[in-house]
């Protein structure tokens, strides 16, 4: 509900036709209306689901934390973040978790209800530093605008898969059983096909992961505003500044999720006018 919800955001129309047209898509892929509304509507049912989440966090590199030195240091700022959080949204799940992926570059994201992910590189930061980033991530998880990357990447992904495996059955398997008549060409030309929608299936995907980030900006001022208000507004403003000097060279879906966010200035200002407003109403007291 949280997801149909979001969709009826303005920033978001561009994504609802887009899952409008991928569901055409994958009911012509699948050649029977039925059977492909059936399996989109499982896509996304598993997307959305903590499955989804672990098939992200496999696509990102994203691994629990199992050493003892950033179990020592990440899980005490991660705690006491989570802990703020949740005064400001006690709907945030008390289960969430903490996962770290190899990337040098410093970057984080949150995504479905549970997962908040940092890269190796936040480690260069300051204890302050990282909880900022932390509280943006869980602003992401209070918002509920972590899901529809899940519904378009791992959505998309799953209905790939069931796609060669529904295709590889009634191609190879039924055409074997039925005494190969269409011919051992006929069939490698069909698996050869396959593959080439497939590959238009990925391109597609990656069309709509971009809708996404451009729909998403707005919301990093609305995660960056959270943090502010669970106390971390000046640590995040460093955290900002400093990804004037670390250019991003990310790659793949890590990069699709770091192009999400507007520039940092821009993110600094409004903070700044945060700032200014509680200044002035401290004042005015």
């Amino acid at each position: 509900m949280d997801f149909v919800d979001r969709l009826k955001s303005k920033s978001n129309i561009g994504i609802g036709v887009f899952l409008l047209l991928n569901t055409l898509l994958v009911m012509w892929l699948f050649q029977n209306v039925v059977m492909g509304l059936i399996i989109y509507l499982i896509s996304l049912t598993i997307a959305l689901s903590p499955i989804g989440e672990w098939i992200l966090r496999l696509q990102t590199g994203c691994k629990p934390l199992v050493r003892k030195d950033h179990l020592a240091r990440l899980m005490p700022l991660f705690e006491e973040v989570h802990a703020k959080a949740k005064e400001l949204d006690p709907s945030i799940p008390d289960d969430v978790k903490l996962f770290i992926s190899n990337d040098k570059e410093p970057n984080a994201f949150a995504t479905g209800r549970k997962t908040i992910c940092l890269t190796k590189g936040f480690l260069e930061y300051d204890d302050e530093q990282i909880k900022a980033t932390l509280a943006h991530e869980f602003g992401h998880l209070s918002n509920k605008d972590t899901d529809l990357i899940l519904v378009v990447t791992v959505g998309n992904l799953i209905v790939s898969v069931l796609f060669i495996l529904y295709r590889f059955f009634f191609l190879v398997i039924a055409g074997f059983v039925g005494g190969a008549t269409r011919g051992l060409g006929g069939i490698l030309v069909a698996i050869f096909v396959d593959l080439i929608l497939v590959g238009m299936m990925w391109l597609w995907t990656k069309l709509g992961t971009a809708l996404v980030m451009h729909s998403s900006r707005q919301n990093e001022f609305n995660a960056d505003a959270f943090a502010y208000h669970s106390g971390y507004g000046p640590a995040l403003i460093g955290v900002l500044d400093s990804f004037h000097e670390h250019e991003v060279h990310t790659k793949g879906l890590w990069a699709n999720l770091v192009s999400s966010h507007p520039d940092s200035d821009l993110r600094i200002a409004k903070l700044q006018e945060l700032m200014e407003e509680s200044s002035d109403k401290v004042e005015s007291l």
